[in-house]
């Protein structure tokens, strides 16, 4: 009820049927933004996602399946026509009890009139008016309309007794006037009004539902705002659950709808009280092999930024790969947590791989939410940070989040815009198309900026060398499901490019990797006779030659699978 329950918003956008659904992505940002300032310091609590589709009314109604909300308010006719739907679709099989508004409601009512005949939505429309009177302190005054030459007791008047006792109950004005105009009536009495909540003409089944034609001119010509309501009708049966007809159009509207930009999550001092509302802990945790020129910058940022600043991030540790240069004195220096993952859990051995490191950081932080960025970028900003936090803070339903960006090319002194991203294009990005192609809309599923809470990631498996980024995204998938994914633009990464052939080799085991989850996928195996050493090509003048070097991904189990993992983590 109004003023006494809580108020649900969803945020909808409609896409032209000759439109991709992705188009949206900016028009859901500005959404999600509006939801944010109207959600911020009210007892209002958002829907999540906003939705993006060609049939929103159908997404609406799905939405109203799960929430099972006890009114819907649609703003009547900028909210019929941005849901592209008619009074007629809306009122002939209401999802749950619904009101059309034509505002807009001032912030001030004294008085709330219900015109009433005794319909079967004329106690909806008590229930609505006594609720808004009560949040406002006005008086609320039911005209009962009686038509010109019915008698006292005219049988035809029965519908209104049952009414007439309950008013007769309520803190409730109540008027009886003879006419037979009843829309001109209201319109005349509404002068001395600031609301008018009326009942939907009730129509026969086999009958379009509508307004009817006293609503429909009131709503019209009202020098009032208006409120017109129907109670659900019994025939749930005909009320259908959205179904999606192609993955294309599944892809479309998650782009839409799940792709975020760091710059809607600036705003830390907001991060940071969504934090403590949800009694949330963060780690940020850094894989490094040979960074000593760039990760005392990474880390001074993050932590000068977000943990000396604003308290948002609860630990920095560093997961070094056995650096042979100052990388984990550097670190030192900075006073973060180092550990050697190759002594970590030394009891199920020592492998290399940045996957290894990452695994391991499961075991090394404590905090609710996780992120892991990479450190050797050199233009090192706090959104590379609050940007992935900022998605799950916002958003309960997102469990797994990627970052993206532009990624220039360092060419010698040079530098070409555009040009990173090479293994992600050829290799990477085909394959889940072909075989994942839920997980197309992924702009770069090998970021290593990435993040989650640790009760998913805690249960799925870590490839141990180049495929853990692709791995964990397709395992995430398959056990959170795509809505639960999302990604953030955080905007430019500038990193030391790769030669060539370890870009190679990074493809050999990528393509090892989204193998193997298929292999899961199908319940057969499907590399069991094929090559996994890779024949690398050399010259030295005068001639070439090859040389084999083994590229076996490997994997670690599930973290939560590890009785020393459940010791020190299950709460």
């Amino acid at each position: 009820m109004i003023g006494e329950g809580k108020i649900l918003l969803i945020g909808v956008v409609r896409v032209p049927q000759t439109k991709s659904l992705s188009t949206a992505s900016g028009t859901a940002r500005q959404i999600r933004q509006i939801i944010r300032t109207l959600t911020a310091g009210a007892a209002i609590q958002a829907i999540s996602p906003v939705r993006v589709s060609y049939d929103p009314w159908k997404e609406l109604v799905s939405a109203i399946e799960k929430e099972k909300p006890d009114l819907l308010l649609l703003e009547w006719p900028q909210g019929l026509k941005a849901l592209g739907v008619t009074v007629e679709t809306v009122l002939t099989h209401p999802p749950c009890d619904t009101a059309l508004v034509r505002g807009p409601i001032p912030q001030s009512l004294s008085h709330v009139l219900v015109p009433t005949r005794g319909g079967p939505y004329a106690e909806l429309a008590l229930r609505v008016s006594l609720a808004i009177s009560r949040a406002a302190a006005a008086e609320v005054t039911s005209i009962h309309l009686l038509p010109i030459g019915f008698a006292e007791n005219d049988k035809r008047d029965a519908p209104f007794q049952g009414i007439a006792h309950i008013l007769g109950k309520l803190p409730v004005g109540s008027r009886r006037i003879r006419t037979n105009d009843p829309a001109g009536t209201i319109l005349q009495e509404s002068i001395h009004s600031d609301l008018i909540v009326m009942g939907s003409t009730v129509r026969p089944k086999e009958s379009p539902a509508s307004l009817g034609p006293v609503a429909e001119r009131v709503f019209r010509k009202s020098p009032v705002p208006v409120i017109a309501v129907k109670s659900k009708r019994l025939d749930e049966s005909s009320i259908r659950k959205p179904s999606l007809t192609a993955i294309s159009i599944l892809v479309d509207r998650w782009f839409a709808e799940n792709t975020f930009h760091a710059n809607e999550f600036k705003n830390l001092e907001n991060l940071l009280l969504l934090k403590e509302k949800q009694r949330l802990t963060i780690s940020v945790a850094m894989p490094a092999l040979n960074e000593q020129a760039t990760v005392g910058r990474v880390i001074r940022t993050i932590k000068r930024d977000l943990m000396d600043r604003v308290p948002l991030v609860d630990e920095i540790v560093l997961i070094d790969s056995q650096s042979s240069d100052r990388t984990r004195q550097v670190a030192e220096v900075c006073d973060v947590p180092v550990y050697i993952h190759q002594k970590v859990l030394p009891q199920y051995g020592a492998r290399t791989g940045k996957g290894e490191a990452l695994w391991k950081s499961l075991y090394v932080t404590r905090g609710d939410l996780i992120v892991w960025i990479d450190t050797d970028i050199t233009n090192i900003n706090p959104r590379f940070v609050y940007g992935l936090l900022g998605v799950l803070l916002h958003s309960p339903q997102i469990q797994f989040v990627k970052g993206f960006y532009r990624r220039p090319l360092r060419v010698g002194e040079k530098i070409q815009a555009g040009g990173g991203g090479r293994v992600t294009e050829l290799a990477a990005r085909p394959l889940l198309n072909l075989f994942y192609p839920e997980l197309s809309g992924i702009i770069q599923p090998l970021s290593g900026e990435y993040g989650g809470r640790r009760s998913l990631l805690e249960r799925l498996t870590f490839y141990s060398g180049y495929g853990v980024e692709v791995g964990l995204l397709i395992d995430a998938f398959e056990k959170a499901g795509l809505d639960a994914i999302a990604q953030v633009d955080l905007k430019e990464r500038i990193h030391r490019n790769q030669l060539l052939e370890p870009l190679s080799k990074m493809s050999f085991a990528i393509i090892q990797t989204v193998i193997s989850r298929l292999e899961k996928r199908l319940g057969r195996d499907l590399l069991e006779d094929v090559n996994k050493t890779m024949k690398l090509i050399r010259y030295k003048r005068p001639r070439y030659f090859l040389e084999v070097e083994e590229l076996a991904e490997t994997t670690r189990p599930p973290m939560i699978e590890l009785p020393e993992y459940l010791r020190t983590h299950r709460r």
